[in-house]
């Protein structure tokens, strides 16, 4: 058993149903306080009929390098949860930290979500493993308001949830919303988002409509103190990178940061959102919409491409991966 994998199950162990209930156990015998009108976005983007340069239900075919508009508010979204929140914010992985270096920070997430998708089962090992060295590290210390442990399984599950989450909303709307057939195989390989990592088949939602009452339940938990909240400005603001870059894209970077938040993150954060905004969003994302269906594919998916090809090259020259 690798070091990984020993501090995994002994995390396992610590957070087994006899020693401690679980943050959401039992989400599937619950039924949820929020509806998904608070807990996704708004999609006005009319559908587009699937053709054959375009097979819009399936995962694989949502890199888009558009999806980076809402990065942020994904980040955000994890956040929610305050054992993700301490875990980021109080990392002890200088290396990876997001507001130390926040490009290397992108990058091994993006190669996480091209290889979990892409990737073949070797691939993804290999990724683990890789992560798994730097999760070992992060964990709460005597001084951590709340508990947690990276390695914990609906910590990632959640983690992966929100990943999820920001990969439908950006692919529906830039191709319009999908009806309940396609949004299922869209759906089906979602779980690799999770089990890439500790996440198991068996935790991850069976169904896109079981995954919608685990989404509901488990954004029961989130909440925002001060420390929190104000990590997440400074990340939309773009305090962590030069001014030079930062400034000139700070005021459309917040707006499509609080667009591809759902209402209730969006109050739970206090940030404001009039009818003018989403207007202001809706007609944004028509247009883009419109636009990236006369993108060449390579142009469109060229950066996340490009991370499995580096990936590759790391692997075969057994380099370090992140």
């Amino acid at each position: 058993m690798t070091s990984a994998e020993q501090i995994d199950a002994g995390d396992e162990r610590q957070h087994s149903p006899s020693v401690r209930r679980g943050y959401v156990p039992d989400w599937r015998d619950r039924t949820p306080t929020l509806t998904t009108e608070q807990t996704r976005i708004t999609i006005v983007t009319p559908p587009r009929k699937p053709n054959d340069k375009y097979h819009r239900a399936d995962l694989r075919d949502a890199f888009d390098f558009w999806a980076a508009a809402g990065s942020a508010s994904n980040v955000a979204m994890q956040l929610g949860w305050p054992e993700v929140a301490y875990g980021v914010m109080e990392s002890k992985v200088e290396s990876g930290a997001l507001m130390h270096h926040p490009w290397k920070r992108l990058r091994t997430t993006a190669t996480y979500l091209a290889v979990a998708v892409l990737g073949t089962q070797a691939e993804r090992d290999a990724y683990r493993d890789a992560i798994n060295t730097a999760h070992r590290h992060v964990r709460n210390d005597e001084n951590s308001p709340v508990k947690y442990n990276a390695f914990n399984r609906e910590l990632q599950m959640w983690v992966a949830a929100c990943l999820y989450i920001g990969f439908e909303d950006a692919h529906e709307l830039l191709h319009g919303k999908m009806d309940a057939e396609q949004a299922e195989q869209f759906y089906s390989r979602a779980s690799q988002l999770g089990t890439t990592l500790q996440v198991t088949e068996e935790m991850w939602p069976a169904t896109r409509g079981e995954f919608d009452h685990y989404w509901n339940v488990a954004c029961e938990r989130i909440t925002y103190d001060d420390t929190q909240k104000q990590f997440i400005n400074d990340l939309i603001d773009l305090r962590m990178i030069t001014p030079v870059l930062g400034l000139p894209l700070r005021s459309l970077l917040r707006f499509l940061s609080i667009g591809t938040l759902p209402p209730y993150f969006r109050d739970a954060l206090d940030l404001r959102w009039r009818p003018v905004d989403q207007r202001r969003f809706d007609n944004l994302f028509l247009f883009v919409g419109f636009v990236n269906r006369f993108l060449p594919r390579p142009l469109r998916f060229g950066s996340f491409y490009a991370n499995m090809f580096d990936l590759r090259r790391k692997i075969a020259k057994d380099r370090p991966l992140i």
